[in-house]
């Protein structure tokens, strides 16, 4: 593969702004000509979009396994229709969510075995992991307070179990280097400030050693993915 792309996701929990962040970030990357694919998990194919009205507006019970199996599913097609080709293309990939909210919220939230969650993960992405993640920290009652009263089925779970998500999230950044936080209670321009900043590491020649003209933006699991798929 001759051209890379660079993978990023926004992580955080409800409310915590990543989305505003994310259309910010966006304007600022096409200011600059370059390519991207912006899109989301779950959700980023036309049946990620069915599986999404699922998960988030179903009003009967979803049982931890079938959840996580769903969210699964999504990825799965949204991995081999999406994202993986706009990586080989060279783009810069934008994803709304990835496996760390996965384990923060199905593992940590709901108690699932985290190291299964990982084996599956790995089985539906081929192993691609993201060159950068960017998880959006707010404390967990002012998220609830950003969300309001129009709630979807996991924004109406109690503020227990989105502790359990942030303590998660928080968990996993300390284990990842490629997890970098961002305190997301500042005002906007100034969670801004810190996105870009983190995003310029990666786009600036030379700096820590990261590149798009050098071509290290693309991890080797995504060459492994790709000599499966031939």
């Amino acid at each position: 593969m001759s051209k890379k792309g660079l993978f990023i996701t926004f992580e955080g929990a409800d409310g915590c702004g990543k989305s505003t962040q994310m259309e910010k970030i966006t304007q600022y990357l096409l200011s600059k000509d370059l390519e991207l694919m912006v899109t989301k998990d779950p959700g980023g194919t036309d049946l990620g979009k069915k599986l999404r009205e699922i998960l988030l507006g179903y009003k009967g019970k979803i049982y931890e396994n079938c959840e996580l199996f769903l969210y699964l599913a999504d990825r799965a097609q949204h991995i081999d229709e999406k994202i993986i080709p706009a990586l080989k293309q060279g783009k810069i990939v934008l994803c709304d969510r990835y496996i760390d909210s996965t384990l923060a919220y199905q593992g940590y939230g709901r108690g699932l075995d985290k190291d299964k969650i990982l084996e599956l993960n790995n089985i539906v992405s081929h192993g691609l992991i993201p060159d950068l993640t960017l998880y959006f920290d707010v404390d967990t009652e002012i998220a609830m307070q950003r969300i309001g009263n129009d709630k979807d089925r996991l924004e109406s779970e109690g503020i227990e179990f989105y502790k359990k998500v942030r303590e998660g999230f928080l968990d996993l950044a300390k284990k990842q280097k490629r997890i970098k936080i961002i305190d997301s209670a500042q005002d906007i321009e100034s969670v801004f400030t810190q996105v870009k900043a983190e995003i310029d590491k990666f786009l600036i020649p030379g700096k820590n050693n990261r590149s798009l003209d050098k071509g290290q933006l693309l991890r080797q699991n995504l060459r492994k993915a790709d000599s499966k798929n031939r």
